[in-house]
């Protein structure tokens, strides 16, 4: 066992145990170099020592060096450890003066409905971040031991971190790896101990845990029904947030929310259910440039581009500089002796893919067309930029089960941030997602004109996050 004061790797001076685990031990410790306090987790080559339990340990440190979130710990040094008294690897992270909301339950602190809502924002917002990096992140242990509270501003609950990626994965290793059953008993959804996880496989755990809150017994304590926590007569909740309860803890995948993107809109609009839309414009915006043709046999709709915007100005001059910088900096680069000079032009390669996305974006605002197409037979994307087509998309018309729009939103970004996401239209046909937003359209009410004009004609209800 690590004693107090040791140091290791020459730097990092042990203060105290904060937690340990089956060969795993958490310390805080102080960065001699720095003189801050930091977070080292062991893992120990012991009797008990698996191999799984390093390739999660090595998960962890790659994953936590990929990431950049203002309420996520940050990678800081990962190292083999090989002293008299001990023999392992070392992670360190940033370290966060909070404590866990295990703790604050510990010690008797009861939240209330506006701070449990307040927390579920939070962390939502940090999974946003966390499933739409590529290929996407999966945390897969969200609990209250795994999620501190800052100190309380005001009416607010406090800053709100999501830590311990000891058990994270990607889709990629998911859908490519071996298959290994982690997780906390009581928060953990039914595919994961199938080994299966999904990005909604982290929403079912958020939403055990803020049962916990709401009702203050543990989620594997409260009665079942088909496998569904019956937690609604332990909690005095207004009805609206119980309904978005059952919904993020729904069993059956195809029943919960699939994103937290819609998890937390429908938290913030007041509900957690689809409900049909009703209230769409019902006909053509008055000077849209859309062309709709339809008949028994097929529907048509052909949408111009967008036109001139005052913002492709300054991207296009952004874009030109932006280019011709790269250009002398790889001809700089080209100049050098060979071989030397390969690794520094291949390095300017995705400098070069930002700039001519930046021109192409500009260039397609300004004369790219898109034209969708669905028959009896399929349903068929296609895009042009002038008379060259560029790109081109299909699948069965019998896959199309679902329309889903979404009104714009805010999330926040990696820097904290509020960012307005723009309202969309998705066709889903299988594992095909065919999409229409407010950057292809000209106004959200051309949105919705398309989107009742597809769901007249398909004969599919609309579904909007509310």
């Amino acid at each position: 066992m690590i004693m107090n004061r040791e140091i290791l790797a020459n730097r990092y001076e042990i203060q105290q145990q904060l937690g340990k685990k089956a060969g795993r031990s958490t310390f805080l410790a102080t960065d001699l170099v720095t003189g801050k306090s930091v977070i080292v987790k062991l893992l120990a080559f012991g009797g008990d020592f698996e191999w799984d339990d390093l390739k999660l340990f090595e998960r962890e440190a790659q994953t936590l060096k990929s990431l950049s979130h203002p309420f996520i710990p940050a990678y800081l040094d990962y190292f083999e450890v090989n002293s008299p008294i001990y023999q392992g690897f070392a992670l360190v992270q940033t370290y966060i003066p909070a404590q866990t909301i295990e703790q604050y339950l510990q010690t008797g602190r009861k939240f209330t409905e506006v701070e449990v809502q307040e927390i579920a924002k939070a962390v939502l917002e940090i999974l946003i971040y966390l499933h739409n990096l590529n290929p996407p992140v999966i945390h897969r242990d969200i609990k209250p031991s795994n999620i501190l509270l800052g100190e309380r501003s005001g009416n607010s609950v406090g800053s709100v971190y999501l830590v311990d990626f000891g058990s994270v994965q990607t889709v990629l290793a998911a859908e490519g790896g071996t298959k290994t059953i982690v997780g906390t008993y009581g928060y953990m959804p039914q595919e994961q101990f199938g080994g299966r996880t999904v990005p909604a496989s982290d929403l079912y755990s958020l939403g055990a845990t803020l049962i916990y809150l709401v009702t203050g017994t543990h989620p594997a304590d409260l009665p079942q029904k088909d496998f569904c926590i019956q937690f609604q007569q332990f909690a005095n909740i207004i009805p609206y947030f119980t309904n978005w309860l059952q919904k993020i803890t729904e069993p059956s995948l195809e029943k919960r929310f699939s994103s937290a993107t819609q998890a937390l809109i429908a938290l913030e609009q007041g509900g957690g259910e689809y409900t049909e839309i009703t209230a769409l414009a019902v006909g053509k915006p008055a000077g849209s440039k859309i062309q709709l043709t339809k008949n028994e046999d097929f529907l048509e709709i052909t949408i111009p581009p967008t036109g001139f915007k005052p913002s492709m100005v300054f991207i296009g001059f952004f874009a030109t500089f932006w280019n011709l910088f790269i250009l002398v900096w790889t001809i700089g680069a080209l100049s050098a002796p060979f071989p030397a000079n390969i690794p520094f032009a291949l390095f300017s390669l995705p400098f070069w893919c930002a700039g001519f996305s930046m021109i192409y974006g500009v260039v397609y605002g300004l004369f790219g067309r898109m034209k969708i197409r669905i028959d009896k037979q399929q349903i068929t994307f296609n895009a042009w930029l002038g008379k060259w087509k560029i790109r081109r998309r299909s699948a069965s018309r019998t896959s199309i089960n679902k329309l889903i729009y979404t009104p714009q939103y805010f999330t926040r970004d990696s820097e904290g941030d509020r960012m307005l996401q723009p309202a969309k239209l998705e066709i889903w046909a299988g594992v095909e997602k065919f999409k229409f937003d407010v950057n292809t359209l000209k106004s959200e009410a051309e949105l919705e004109w398309l989107a009742k004009e597809l769901s007249d004609w398909l004969g599919i209800g609309i579904s909007e996050v509310r």
